[in-house]
């Protein structure tokens, strides 16, 4: 935390000398005990947010694979000539963390053509733009990766 603080800091700045250096590490640690004592920050948390960093940066990358490829899906049915077919759909994931469920149900939401209406312990209730698209939502690749994270990176 304290490093991100302290880029942001750089970044802000517009330029790296060393009166910026010198002000910005005082301001930035001061800043990480305040977050440290008030916000519930540790450097124990700071080390497993790095040792688990390559996890999330994948799945933000599997996030932005499938909103481009889902805009393009729904694109193609507002310009279609038939109506698209709307469907509600149940299912469960199986994923054991709140914040795992949590995150799905978001990704759900962010793709165009779907948003999560309800979740209710594991059961997540989806409203999908055309049938075709809650095929297969019950094991799709954001639901895989929250599993691997869960085994791997205790999310």
């Amino acid at each position: 935390m304290f490093l991100l603080l302290f880029a942001l800091w750089l970044a802000f700045n517009g330029r790296i000398s060393p009166e910026t250096v010198a002000v910005g590490i005082p301001v930035c640690a001061v800043l990480y005990f305040f977050c440290c004592r008030f916000l519930g920050f540790s450097i124990k948390k700071d080390i497993t947010l790095a040792r688990e960093l390559p996890y999330i940066l994948k799945y933000m990358a599997n996030l932005i694979v499938e909103i481009v490829k889902s805009s393009l899906a729904t694109a193609g049915l507002v310009f279609a000539v038939s109506q698209p077919s709307p469907a509600i759909i149940k299912f469960r994931s199986g994923l054991k963390s709140d914040l795992a469920r949590v995150l799905l149900a978001n990704s759900i939401t962010l793709t165009p053509g779907t948003i999560t209406l309800d979740l209710s312990g594991d059961e997540y209730t989806v409203h999908c733009l055309d049938k075709a698209m809650g095929d297969g939502i019950d094991d799709c690749s954001f639901v895989r990766h929250l599993r691997k994270m869960e085994e791997v990176a205790g999310l």
